[in-house]
């Protein structure tokens, strides 16, 4: 089997960076009453700037489609046009269309002929996910180059118009007029913007980095549904879909909001996912104290330590110098951050050849784990 490598890597972020003390500027405030979850949720999660690709008064300034197309901009120059793309993998949590896919729309903002092209649904690791469909293709030989993204628009659903409706209806049940933590934890924790990366079945004279292996497993059939928008949870467990309720619930339920049952991340996205990177360096006879750099995911800050404490209980050694991570600069921004990493990694004129990079991207919405070990060459 011929190599598959990572060529180049691009981001797109949208307008200027926005402080903790900005959001609520841009996302609004629920029922007129500034968030009682907003600085718990931003002390723990160690964001201080974030970007969004809406104005003050909530219009959009980009669509999904749009910031991917413009991050795959970035990837062509002389040595590799918009022409040469033969597949276009593309994952979100949040396409701009329910019909047609996110990568359709993508492909219809580039100036290039017709492709091969898959989407790629879910949350964090919808990217991950592109990447491992472009990686295939360029293993089997049907290509011999893809272009992967991961790219997220959130800040239209966090805005605060989308939960009035719910607050109303609690206040005419004399309940507090709140969203419950669970809602309103997300909005404080999400950002937009786009990423790319070639891959090429040659490595360029530039910074290359070959993947060596790309493990990916849900483990959906064990755990419930954790973090989810379009539907609701009920008491035991299970969800109920959009479609199951009348356009008049849609807004009285905040049926399409972000949701995470906070309770159960805590208790399972650490455990869950240190296990499975065990099974998979076992299985790979892999020590993992032998990378020089660890990249993951994280979607909080707070979690560092937890992942630190819990790969010590496996004997997994990857002390804290050699992470990089840049969640307080841009944010969560779902299934685009681990590619905007890549790129700042790759960027940095740190990498020397031969040096091993793992990659770790958890995703809650019911408990998905990707990990990734790429070489420098």
């Amino acid at each position: 089997m011929q190599g598959v490598y990572i060529t180049k890597a691009a981001k797109f972020l949208p307008n200027n960076p926005i402080s903790n003390d900005e959001m609520e500027l841009y996302l609004g405030m629920i029922d007129g009453i500034p968030s009682k979850g907003k600085s718990l949720t931003l002390r723990n999660n160690g964001i201080k700037t974030r970007y969004y690709s809406i104005d003050k008064q909530g219009h959009s300034t980009h669509s999904n489609a749009k910031m991917t197309a413009l991050a795959i901009e970035q990837l062509t120059d002389n040595t590799f046009k918009q022409t040469d793309i033969e597949l276009l993998a593309c994952g979100t949590t949040s396409p701009d269309n329910l019909l047609p896919s996110h990568s359709v729309m993508v492909h219809g903002e580039l100036n290039c002929g017709p492709i091969e092209l898959i989407s790629t649904a879910g949350a964090c690791c919808a990217s991950m996910q592109a990447l491992k469909y472009g990686y295939n293709s360029i293993l089997a030989g049907s290509s011999t180059n893809a272009v992967c993204t991961g790219s997220e628009k959130l800040s239209s659903l966090m805005r605060a118009e989308h939960y009035e409706k719910e607050t109303e209806r609690l206040t005419e049940m004399d309940k507090h007029p709140i969203i419950a933590f669970e809602k309103d934890f997300l909005r404080w924790m999400l950002s937009d913007g786009a990423s790319a990366l070639l891959l090429e079945n040659k490595p360029r004279q530039t910074t290359s980095l070959k993947i060596e292996w790309l493990e990916i497993k849900s483990f959906a059939n064990q755990l419930e549904t954790c973090m989810y928008a379009g539907s609701d949870k009920n008491e035991d467990g299970t969800t109920k879909g959009w479609k199951e309720y009348s356009s008049e619930e849609w807004l009285q339920k905040s049926i399409f909001a972000f949701k995470q049952d906070t309770k159960l991340l805590g208790k399972e996205i650490v455990p869950t996912g240190t296990k499975y990177l065990k099974e998979i360096l076992d299985k790979r006879n892999f020590d993992a104290s032998t990378i020089d750099y660890f990249l993951p995911h994280l979607s909080s800050e707070f979690f560092r330590s937890k992942i630190a404490e819990e790969i010590l209980k496996y004997d997994i050694h990857i002390p804290q110098e050699k992470w990089f991570t840049n969640l307080s600069s841009t944010g969560n921004i779902g299934s685009a951050s681990i590619f905007i990493m890549i790129e700042e990694l790759m960027n940095s004129g740190k990498l020397k050849k031969g040096q091993k990079i793992l990659l770790m991207v958890p995703e809650s919405a019911r408990f998905t784990y990707a990990y990734c070990l790429l070489t420098v060459c």
